[in-house]
């Protein structure tokens, strides 16, 4: 296995805990949030795909899918079109409402632009510096795994909500 193949699989794994988290969930059900402060399902889902989609995008040096699939005009979501929801408030968690189709719909093209990308990726690509504004600057290879991380940690979270949501 190489590089490539190690980041494809483990993107892979993202794809599968996304789609587990909302997996036959109505509307209602993916906006549900455990207190007034908690994050949803669709925000969680909605904003790591933002994340991978921005972060990948610009990697790649590429147009986000959200802005050029048209992904941001089907969600109208009242967010300037660059938003990834850092920075969200309460209010701004309680406004991204998305049925379960759209949210998978949205991480399947991320997921599909994101293992085109990795898998043409050679190991020695890994050390390009993506961002130099962090002291150390960032890698690819560190791009890359920051991103998965970010993603495993907010599907989980989407899954405890889940669960939460089915016990009730």
């Amino acid at each position: 296995m190489n590089s490539a193949d190690l980041l494809a699989d483990a993107f892979e794994r993202v794809r599968e805990e996304v789609q587990a988290a909302v997996d036959g969930l109505s509307e209602d059900e993916l906006a549900v949030r455990l207190d007034s402060g908690a994050n949803s399902i669709a925000w969680l889902v909605w904003h790591l795909t933002r994340v991978q989609d921005d972060h990948i995008a610009d990697a790649a040096g590429t147009e986000q899918l959200w802005t050029s699939e048209g992904w941001a005009e089907r969600f109208g979501l009242p967010f300037p079109p660059d938003a990834t929801g850092y920075g969200h408030r309460s209010k701004d968690v309680a406004a991204v409402r998305a049925d379960a189709e759209l949210l998978a719909g949205y991480y399947d093209a991320v997921h599909e632009n994101t293992l085109a990308f990795v898998r043409g990726l050679r190991d020695s690509d890994l050390d390009r510096i993506v961002d130099e504004r962090w002291t150390p600057a960032v890698t690819l290879g560190v791009r890359l795994v920051s991103v998965i991380g970010d993603d495993l940690e907010h599907a989980g979270q989407a899954a405890f909500i889940r669960g939460a949501i089915r016990r009730r």
